[in-house]
C-alpha cells in the first residue's frame, strides 16, 4: 500500500499540461520516433536465395535460402553451395560484407535518444520549476539537443548508405556470382526471390524524421536559455531607446 501511495504521489506531481507546449510535445515525439527507429532497424530480418540445376543429370533442382538481419555482419552468414561434378564436395560459402558499424551506431543512437527523451520529460513534467530556475539545465539540454541533431543526421545518412550496400550484397544475382558452380556449363542458376527491405527502408526514414524533430527542438530549448533572454532584453532596450528618441 505504501508503494502504491508513493507512485500515486509521483504521478499526481506531474504537470501533464506541459505536454501541450511545444517543448514537451516534441519530446514525446522524439521518444516515440526513437523507439520506431531502433526497433525497425534492430528487428529487421530478410531472406535471399537462388536455385541451381545440374544439366544432363537426373538431379532435382537445389534451392538455396540464406537468412540475414541485424547487425548485418554478412561475412558470418554461411550457406551450402551445391556441386555438379561427381567427385566434388559441397563447399560452405559466406555472404560478402560487414555493415554492422552504421547499423549498430543507428540503433545505439536510437536507444540513447529514447533514454534521454524519457529523462528530459520527467524533469520537464515533474521538476519544471527547477528547470526554469537553474540556468544550467536549459543550457545543458540545449547542448545535448544540438549534439543529438548532428548525430541523427550522421547516423541516418550512414545507415542509408549501409542499407544500400546491404541490398547490393544480398540480391540473388550477387549470390549467384559468388558461387563457382554457376560459372560452369554443367549447371543452370536462377535467382530466387528478392529480399523484402521495406522495414529497413522505414528505419532510414525514421532516422531522418528524428533529425528533423531534434533540429526543430533546438529552437524551443534555446528559448529557455539565458542566451535567448539576453538577446530579448537587448532588443527590448533598443526598441525602448528608439521610442524615447521619438
Amino acid at each position: 500500500m505504501a508503494k502504491i501511495g508513493t507512485q500515486g504521489r509521483l504521478l499526481s506531481g506531474l504537470r501533464w499540461s506541459r505536454l501541450e507546449e511545444p517543448l514537451g510535445f516534441i519530446k514525446v515525439l522524439e521518444w516515440l520516433f526513437a523507439i520506431f527507429a531502433f526497433g525497425s532497424c534492430g528487428s529487421f530480418s530478410g531472406e535471399t536465395g537462388a536455385t541451381v540445376k545440374c544439366n544432363g543429370k537426373n538431379q532435382e533442382m537445389t534451392a538455396i535460402s540464406v537468412q540475414f538481419g541485424y547487425p548485418f555482419r554478412l561475412y558470418q552468414i554461411p550457406f551450402e553451395m551445391p556441386v555438379c561434378e561427381e567427385d566434388a564436395e559441397k563447399r560452405t560459402l559466406h555472404l560478402m560484407g560487414d555493415f554492422s558499424a552504421p547499423a549498430e551506431f543507428f540503433v545505439t543512437l536510437g536507444v540513447f535518444s529514447f533514454l534521454y527523451s524519457m529523462a528530459a520529460l520527467v524533469v520537464y513534467l515533474r521538476f519544471h520549476s527547477l528547470y526554469i530556475e537553474n540556468k544550467r539545465l536549459p543550457f545543458a539540454d540545449f547542448c545535448v539537443t544540438v549534439s543529438f541533431t548532428f548525430f541523427w543526421l550522421v547516423a541516418a545518412a550512414a545507415w542509408g548508405k549501409g542499407l544500400s550496400d546491404v541490398k547490393g550484397a544480398t540480391r540473388p544475382s550477387s549470390l549467384i556470382a559468388a558461387m563457382t558452380v554457376c560459372h560452369i556449363q554443367e549447371s543452370v542458376c536462377n535467382a530466387g526471390a528478392t529480399p523484402s527491405m521495406g522495414l529497413a527502408n522505414i528505419s532510414v526514414l525514421f532516422g531522418f524524421i528524428n533529425f528533423i524533430l531534434w533540429a526543430g527542438n533546438c529552437w524551443f530549448v534555446f528559448k529557455e536559455t539565458t542566451w535567448h533572454a539576453q538577446a530579448t532584453s537587448k532588443e527590448s532596450s533598443a526598441e525602448q531607446g528608439a521610442i524615447d528618441k521619438q
